[in-house]
């Protein structure tokens, strides 16, 4: 049977945009998308390009890899 991909929170988007006090709406006005575009990336239904992903990083002032929830359990970006 597949891996529903869709079931997986792969991002973190929705948390990084809480603890900026950001929106979807603020969000997807800075990326020029639309608002539901967004929102599926925050629901993780839908996944943002890796292109997206380094926008939102700079819009964002945080680095790309804390958007995107880690595959091991380490704190160390090295590894």
């Amino acid at each position: 049977m597949p891996i529903d991909m869709q079931k997986r929170a792969i991002n973190r988007l929705k948390v990084v945009l809480a603890e900026q006090t950001k929106t979807n709406k603020w969000l997807a006005e800075q990326l020029h998308k639309n608002e539901t575009t967004v929102s599926r990336w925050c629901t993780n239904e839908t996944q943002p390009s890796m292109d997206n992903l380094v926008e939102i990083a700079r819009l964002l002032g945080v680095d790309v890899r804390d958007l995107i929830n880690p595959t091991k359990n380490s704190n160390n970006y090295e590894n």
